[in-house]
């Protein structure tokens, strides 16, 4: 690449989409809560700022229930 200048910290060769729900994802979420290849499991789409900043976008299981699956959150049915 002629003249095109890339930041030592770029995320160079990263997919851009979180590899659970198919969102667009920036490099930079992928580097500041993405695993250590800077790839997205989760994005806010899919889950919830708690489990994003706690380990799940780099793939990590959490306590913290999943929004899509647990109930009366999000995604899952309530109670009522």
């Amino acid at each position: 690449m002629v003249g095109v200048t890339v930041a030592p910290w770029s995320s160079i060769g990263t997919e851009s989409t979180c590899r659970h729900c198919g969102a667009h994802v920036s490099d930079r979420f992928c580097r500041v809560y993405g695993d250590n290849s800077d790839r997205a499991h989760r994005c806010s789409e899919c889950d919830s700022y708690r489990r994003l900043t706690r380990g799940s976008a780099a793939g990590k299981a959490l306590a913290i229930p999943d929004p899509e699956i647990a109930e009366g959150h999000h995604g899952g049915e309530s109670d009522v």
